[in-house]
């Protein structure tokens, strides 16, 4: 049963983090502020939040694998300082799309990071989940946008960062990771952001301290939720986020509801009925998830 709070708390992950992305594009499609600056607010805000948590709580910063908790934090950062920046030159749909692809680096690596075997049946789920992505983007690559380059490097990134979590989580509390990636994401979009630092105001000022907190609540929902499930079964089920992207597209962007954006929401929602166990489970009722 411990994988279906994975399966819950990675859903509520990409949930968050597709919101932090719609308040990211309108802080960079409504000012001049660039979307290094966003990744930036998020950082601080977390590394704000998780210091005074862990010292009300007497927590020790100290982790016990130094080496999977740094490079956790270092692949993150430049995976999501890359997600940011490329959401200022391209859509939310795509930014979220080619960041997607992560799945594809996390199958290839965890078998070498993580010692975890990748079913055939999870292959055959990644292959939906894919499909399903690009019938829901219909992407169209004829003229390269730099924006989808950007986006397309965070989901190489992303990819490494994954199983490093995965590792941590083995040695260190939800915590400890959290504090140091925040420490490290801070200082390293700070040197980035530092020339071209746009002092907000206004609404983009509450868009940038929206887009942070969603963003670091659903951190805290990723970080614990890899606690319960595998590194490739959880970046299965975070493909969620195409489906809220593409929901959201429409709700606050007016992005238009075709039939391959349903179709591949379809074909995602099988994939993580796959995933979690609940077409094994109807299929063979003696089966225990």
């Amino acid at each position: 049963m411990k994988v279906y709070k994975g399966i819950i708390l990675l859903l509520l992950a990409e949930l968050c983090f597709t919101l932090s992305t719609v308040f990211g594009k309108l802080v960079t499609g409504g000012s001049s502020i660039p979307g290094i600056e966003v990744s930036l607010f998020r950082y601080l805000l977390g590394f704000a939040v998780f210091s005074i948590y862990m010292l009300a709580r007497g927590i020790s910063f100290r982790p016990n694998n130094v080496k999977q908790v740094m490079l956790r934090g270092i692949f993150n950062t430049f995976a999501v300082l890359f997600f940011f920046a490329g959401l200022e030159y391209t859509t939310v749909t795509n930014t979220n799309m080619l960041n997607m692809t992560y799945p594809v680096f996390v199958f290839i690596l965890a078998p070498f990071i993580n010692r975890e075997k990748s079913s055939l049946s999870n292959i055959l789920y990644l292959v939906i989940t894919l499909a399903g992505v690009y019938l829901i983007v219909a992407p169209d690559f004829k003229h390269v946008n730099p924006g989808d380059i950007l986006a397309l490097i965070s989901g190489v990134l992303a990819g490494f960062g994954i199983p490093f979590l995965r590792e941590a989580r083995k040695y260190d509390s939800s915590e400890v990771i959290l504090f140091h990636l925040m420490m490290l994401g801070s200082l390293i979009n700070l040197v980035f952001v530092i020339p071209v630092f746009v002092m907000p105001g206004g609404m983009m000022f509450a868009y940038l301290l929206l887009s942070a907190l969603v963003a670091v609540m659903g951190q805290g929902f990723l970080t614990v939720g890899y606690r319960y499930i595998e590194a490739a079964s959880g970046s299965l089920v975070s493909a969620s986020r195409i489906l809220f992207a593409g929901i959201m597209g429409v709700s606050f962007f007016s992005d238009p509801l075709t039939p391959k954006i349903v179709l591949g929401g379809i074909f995602i929602l099988i994939s993580l009925a796959g995933v979690s166990g609940f077409i094994k489970k109807f299929t063979r009722p003696d089966v225990e998830v």
